[in-house]
């Protein structure tokens, strides 16, 4: 573990209002993944491949099982309604607060003027990029507060009539926050990531995801930069697109040198233009 990485543990980002990630412990870096493949390649493979040669080969070709030998645990603080999009991502280990055994805290979410926007014409999951007049926009975040309001005082009035906690809470909105513990292997991390940081995803989830980004670029820098060369910022092309690119490239394959000035060298220059050659097949 790094000094970066230790600086880290405990570390609170801030996310949204009144949320955070904090990075709880870590297990394995990057020579993790290159010691878990080589058990599978076998003795003397270090002398053929480089070691961050080894972790961008296993990335690209969806190698992916010498990443889950890496693992991180966060504690999260975040609203309820983020949680229910997060917990969809099962290859985890989590244990929430529990409002049956504890008292919610009264603490909610309310967006900031500039992220509360209409609803999208275009995207029945998403909101505008269009903006609500001042006063409007003012109007609605007092309303989502003042019933946040309401709705905690009257969950305290029913605790303090004797109402069972399990049954006082379920009138509590989404925007109330929870805490969790979240263990997770990297290979799961990064299709966490690979989904929640993408400018489709929500705001309120993007933010949590580009917190855990940060953690995890700094834990195994190696395999963050493959995963944002060979899955986050690349693009994945149907058979027909495929025979539309073939169409367009023609009979024009450039040549392995004139690829470097890509990044493209060696091995991965070599992959590529096999992958030219077979469109034009």
């Amino acid at each position: 573990m790094t000094d970066a990485v230790r600086d880290l543990i405990g570390k609170e980002i801030p996310c949204l209002d009144k949320g955070f990630v904090r990075l709880v412990d870590v297990m394995g870096d990057d020579d993790s993944i290159v010691q878990a493949a080589r058990v599978s390649y076998g003795s003397g493979t270090k002398k053929v491949h480089e070691d961050r040669g080894l972790i961008r080969y296993l990335m690209r070709h969806l190698h992916t099982t010498p990443f889950e030998m890496v693992e991180f645990k966060f504690h999260v603080k975040l609203p309820i309604f983020v949680a229910r999009q997060w917990i969809r991502h099962r290859t985890a280990n989590v244990n929430e607060y529990s409002g049956r055994y504890s008292e919610m805290k009264d603490e909610f979410y309310v967006p900031s003027t500039e992220n509360i926007r209409p609803q999208s014409t275009t995207n029945k999951q998403g909101r505008s990029d269009e903006t609500f007049p001042p006063d409007v926009v003012n109007s609605m975040a007092a309303q989502m507060e003042s019933t946040q309001v309401k709705l905690y005082d009257e969950y305290r009035e029913l605790l303090e009539a004797g109402m069972a906690r399990e049954l006082a809470r379920i009138n509590l909105p989404v925007s109330n926050y929870t805490e969790w513990y979240w263990k997770i292997d990297l290979h799961n991390l990064f299709h966490f990531l690979r989904l929640r940081i993408d400018d489709h995803a929500q705001y309120e989830i993007r933010v949590y995801g580009e917190a855990l980004a940060s953690i995890v670029r700094a834990a195994v820098p190696v395999a963050y930069e493959a995963f944002e060369d060979y899955i986050l910022r690349a693009e994945k092309f149907s058979a027909p697109e495929l025979r539309a690119l073939a169409s367009v490239l023609g009979t024009h394959i450039p040549s392995e040198e004139s690829l470097a000035e890509f990044g493209l060298k060696g091995r991965e220059a070599r992959e590529f233009l096999g992958k030219l050659e077979r469109l034009k097949q």
